[in-house]
């Protein structure tokens, strides 16, 4: 019998007791190929040498100091190197445990700024519909996935949403691409208008939509409306990059693929790929300044802030991602993936979109092609396709409610950025059966 609360109550889970490379392995010695990642967190896979030994050279030299008397050599050093490469006018970084807690520090640095700037009247944070930001209570509230609220909805505070960018449900036939984007976009404004321009702190959304939606990238020129209507409002943009961050759309920082940059922006997941808990809010020095100039104390915390091991882990993580070119390979290896998606998938009766950037691809399945028509939620066709690939050996991560939150299903993969030729097929070709016997049910 086991102790631990697990997710699925009735859903009996291995237990994994190695990794190597792009597969886990369970204790009977069955093999599964990690094809999202965890949830897009394993973007070096499993085993990786480099991180382990800094990991292990750490805790032989420091396992912990509280942020409240001491700061460290490790987190320091990882705040130059994100700091280095990040997009605008980035240039602090606050590290917590993971994006939840990114997203929660977010939210509270853009009201600290307001009230520090004396406008304290700007209380209102704007998001979008089908958006996750995660799962405490204000990083829930801001997430716009309704299936995740609806039970706790008595214990979150107040979040405006506006539509999401989602061309393939919302962009109409007589619209351009650059149309619909900018009507999506001007949702904002009017939102921004009914709240009242002086009463709006923070607009959040995700560059590319993770696993709510299924990985679905804005049309372009969408986010380049949306800066240009945050400034005029003098609105704070927070970029929410936790899945789609760290190179796993292609660029280290997903929102450069938009030629724009945040006055915020959160990342986790593949900042520690897994090798330590560990995800962290970056801030421009101008709206750090606010603080600066003002009481000097962000009041905000965590016991493990910067922690020395996980900041350790997260140094090792993205320096092995530049040096080694691994940017530059998830656009190769992506551009391969998107290929065979289309493929096998393209005419696939009831695949009605595939989408995605980089390494993070999605299938969205339809009852019917041409109506666009959703599978009947009773069917759940998203848990069948998971337990499908699982029990073939592939661990992807299908959801439902991909509309909606109720209605809808979608099957995303994030592989590790050093897939290969051979394993894009071995994905393929799991997930194809997957697929089939999840329709056919």
């Amino acid at each position: 019998m086991s102790h631990t609360l697990p997710r699925h109550s009735a859903w009996k889970t291995p237990t994994a007791v190695a990794g190597e490379g792009c597969y886990l392995i369970d204790s009977d010695g069955k093999r599964y190929f990690d094809g999202s990642g965890g949830a897009a967190v394993s973007c070096l896979g499993h085993g990786d040498r480099e991180v382990t030994e800094a990991v292990k050279a750490q805790l032989d030299t420091l396992a912990f100091a509280h942020t409240g008397f001491m700061t460290s050599e490790p987190a320091e050093a990882l705040a130059d190197l994100l700091i280095e490469h990040a997009p605008g006018a980035l240039n602090r970084a606050y590290f917590v445990s993971g994006g939840s807690e990114a997203a929660e520090a977010a939210i509270k640095l853009a009201r600290q700024y307001w009230v520090e700037k004396g406008e304290p009247q700007r209380r209102h944070l704007i998001a979008r519909k089908q958006s996750y930001h995660g799962n405490t209570l204000g990083a829930l509230a801001a997430g716009g996935n309704e299936w995740r609220r609806t039970q706790f909805a008595p214990l979150l505070i107040d979040v405006a949403h506006i539509p999401p960018c989602y061309e393939y449900r919302l962009r109409t036939d007589d619209e351009s691409a650059a149309d619909y984007g900018r009507r999506a976009a001007d949702e904002l404004e009017a939102e921004i208008l009914r709240l009242g321009p002086d009463a709006v702190m923070a607009f959040m959304a995700e560059p590319v939509v993770g696993a709510t939606m299924g990985t679905v990238p804005a049309v372009e020129g969408y986010f380049k409306r949306i800066r240009e209507i945050c400034d005029r409002y003098g609105v704070l943009l927070i970029l929410d990059e936790v899945m789609c961050g760290m190179g796993r759309t292609g660029h280290l920082f997903a929102c450069e693929a938009d030629g724009i940059a945040p006055d915020i922006l959160c990342i986790a997941k593949g900042l520690g790929a897994g090798y330590q808990p560990i995800g962290a809010m970056l801030c421009t020095e101008e709206v750090y300044g606010a603080i600066v100039d003002g009481s000097g104390f962000f009041q905000h915390g965590h016991t493990y802030l910067g922690h020395p091991v996980a900041t350790a882990a997260g140094l090792a993580v993205v320096t092995a991602v530049l040096e080694r070119g691994l940017v530059s390979r998830v656009r190769e290896m992506g551009g391969k993936l998107e290929a065979a998606m289309r493929t096998r998938f393209g005419q696939h009766a009831h695949v009605g979109d595939i989408r995605g950037r980089g390494l993070f691809w999605s299938l969205e399945l339809v009852e019917d092609r041409e109506s666009k028509q959703a599978f009947d939620p009773a069917r759940k066709i998203a848990p069948r396709i998971k337990r499908a690939a699982f029990e073939n050996g592939l661990i992807c991560y299908p959801m439902s409610g991909t509309i909606d939150g109720k209605h809808g299903d979608h099957v995303m993969l994030a592989p590790p950025f050093i897939i290969d030729d051979a394993q894009i097929d071995e994905v393929i070709d799991k997930l194809s059966r997957a697929v089939e016997t999840a329709v056919a049910a």
